[in-house]
């Protein structure tokens, strides 16, 4: 039986050089010396565990000859009655060759047990030899580093002693100069103080001749050197300039170009400025020739301005009153108030009216067939039987429409028989005279050019604004700063624009010239003259009001983006009103949309009805619409984001 052949250990015979760290130098002399001793180290178990393979191989059993000859002896005779049997005698033959051999078998094993645990020993035996020596090889590899650490460290100090070193040869060598130069120095003032006795004392020389001509050569050679040194100097620096002047030059030349791009800056504005005079000066140009041509034009065609002083022989009250009567006013406003003088007297000859008869064009208050009696009233007796009808006009519940209401006022107050007459001579007083503010606004109301509430909000305005005044007036004194003027306007008005808030300040009597600590007595704002005319304040206040009405109603036929004869939607309208002022509440927008679809209140369908879109009237009939009514803006437009 064959023994398994002994494994053998295979080392790994890696290169020290993929072991040494980075930086580290091996001597090859000491690595040779280790890789043969190693080599005869594996050669002599080699050779042992060859023995130890080969031992059971002496053991085979050598079985005799005649064992092997055992069948063929002693058989008998072959003849005709005997017959032969080989395999019983081959069976035989083997069991007994088996009994032969067990404890030759048994030897093997026990041959065969041994050396597996030789072995094993051995592998114990190596693979601990192997341990050894890789920690003998890891011992050696700090060594290594160490030494090669140490090899850096005294290469450090090396460098360092030879830095030191030429920093002392430096030195050295600034010593020896000094030394040179110190020596230079004394034999200088050697020669100084010889020289000086010998001018003292020119008959005796103290020096030897020799000597002196040795120093005068050695001076001379000196000098030579010097005077190439000098032209050598003079031929590599002779085009550089000092730092210093380096400098200033640099900074002068900043200082210039800074000087030149403000230069470039201002011409760049006033070529610009002169390119934008040039143009305005075409312009102008051309609107001198325009205006030149429309002068020639009005020069022919035109009549001459009127002489406005010969009305005052035809006004009643003569210079006084007509000049009163013109202050301040332009000609339109002028012919205005002459054509009231003149209806004024037509008026008071007239003391019959014709009625109008029942037609359905004619006002309810006015139907009336034949004549009425003109009841000539002064002007002032208009005016006030006016503000006593609004006064009632508000107190009352407003269920009835405003010529009802009328034409009931004048029957309480002079009963029915002379209630028509009273009609009538209101009526014409009031289509009469443009110029009072009182019959204007009654007349525009009574004939359904204006909604009453646009008069009875303007009277709560002033109402506010007179309060919020009366609140600044902390001493009841009725007088109130500039200051707090501005203050209570802007709090009455938070949406007016400075431009205007200044308006109504010099229209109460500021100036310019005014600070804000000037007093202003702001009852006055508010007074009215016996014939209901108020002062320019209140003017102002009605006339920018107007005016705000129709930049607001402007507004939304730009956001509509239609022509005044389009025909517009209820959704339409709500959106542009919502895009323009945001700040408009649901009551105020029905309110605006009733006004402008002539649509009652409850009549107006809610958003996102469907038959929103059924309801619709021309762009011209909804703007005059709101015109007649009290609209105003309730909060700011929003600003459109950035581009």
């Amino acid at each position: 039986m064959d023994s398994p052949k002994p494994q053998r250990p295979s080392f790994a015979t890696t290169s020290r050089a993929h072991l040494r760290p980075l930086g580290v130098i091996v001597d090859d002399s000491f690595l040779t010396e280790t890789k043969n001793t190693q080599k005869r180290k594996l050669s002599q178990k080699r050779k042992t565990l060859l023995l130890a393979a080969a031992a059971p191989g002496h053991y085979q059993a050598k079985v005799p000859r005649a064992t092997r000859e055992l069948p063929t002896q002693g058989a008998p005779p072959a003849g005709p009655g005997y017959r032969f049997c080989p395999g019983a005698k081959a069976a035989a033959h083997q069991r007994e060759k088996i009994r032969a051999l067990e404890p030759l078998k048994a030897k093997l094993v026990t041959v065969n047990e041994d050396c597996n645990e030789r072995i094993l020993a051995m592998r114990a035996k190596e693979t601990y030899e192997i341990s050894m020596l890789k920690k003998e090889k890891m011992n050696l590899l700090k060594l290594i580093d160490k030494k090669n650490e140490e090899k850096i460290s005294l290469q450090s100090e090396v460098t360092k002693l030879r830095k030191n070193l030429a920093e002392e040869y430096l030195r050295y060598l600034s010593e020896r100069d000094a030394r040179k130069i110190l020596i230079a120095d004394l034999n200088e003032l050697r020669y100084q103080r010889e020289d000086m006795s010998l001018a003292q004392s020119p008959g005796v020389w103290g020096e030897d001749p020799v000597k002196l001509t040795m120093a005068l050569k050695m001076a001379r050679q000196d000098l030579t050197r010097t005077q190439m040194e000098l032209n050598t100097m003079q031929a590599n620096f002779g085009d550089v300039v000092p730092r210093r002047d380096f400098e200033m030059q640099e900074k002068t030349l900043k200082d210039l170009q800074e000087q030149l791009d403000s230069l470039r800056d201002d011409y760049e504005e006033v070529r610009k400025e002169h390119e934008m005079l040039l143009q305005l000066h075409m312009s102008t140009l051309k609107e001198r020739d325009q205006f030149y041509s429309e002068l020639q034009e009005i020069q022919r065609t035109s009549t001459p301005r009127p002489d406005w002083s010969k009305c005052e022989d035809v006004v009643a009250g003569g210079r006084d009153r007509w000049q009163m009567l013109a202050e301040g006013k332009n000609s339109d406003q002028l012919v205005d108030v002459l054509l009231e003088e003149i209806g004024e007297g037509l008026l008071r000859e007239k003391d019959f009216f014709p009625g109008l008869g029942y037609g359905e064009s004619i006002p309810p208050f006015l139907r009336f067939d034949g004549v009425v009696e003109n009841k000539k009233p002064t002007k002032k007796d208009v005016v006030n039987l006016l503000k006593d009808a609004w006064k009632e006009r508000i107190t009352e519940e407003q269920k009835e429409k405003f010529p009802d209401f009328f034409f009931n006022f004048l029957e309480r107050r002079f009963g029915p028989g002379d209630a028509m007459a009273w009609a009538y001579t209101i009526f014409e007083y009031t289509k009469l005279f443009h110029s009072s503010e009182v019959m204007s606004q009654f007349y525009a109301v009574l004939m359904g050019k204006r909604k009453e509430s646009v008069y009875i909000k303007q009277k709560e305005t002033i109402a506010q604004l007179l309060k919020e005044m009366t609140n600044a007036d902390s001493q009841n004194e009725g007088l109130l700063t500039m200051e707090q003027l501005s203050t209570a306007l802007k709090s009455t008005f938070p949406f007016k624009k400075d431009e205007r808030i200044q308006e109504l300040m010099e229209a109460g009597g500021w100036h310019p010239s005014s600070s804000n600590a000037d007093l202003l007595n702001y009852c006055v704002l508010f007074m009215e003259d016996e014939e209901g005319q108020s002062v320019p304040f209140v003017q102002k206040l009605w006339e920018q009001y107007m005016d705000e009405k129709d930049e607001y109603l402007q507004e939304l036929k730009q956001e509509l983006d239609l022509e005044l004869h389009d025909e517009v939607t209820l959704p339409k309208v709500r959106e542009a009103l919502m895009n323009i002022d945001p700040s408009l509440d649901k009551q105020t927008l029905n309110s605006y949309l009733s006004q402008a679809f002539q649509l009652p209140m409850t009549e107006l369908p809610e958003e996102g009805e469907e038959k929103e879109e059924g309801i619709v009237i021309r762009l011209q009939t909804a703007l005059e619409q709101l015109q007649m009514s009290d609209v105003r803006r309730m909060g700011p437009r929003e600003q459109e984001p950035a581009s």
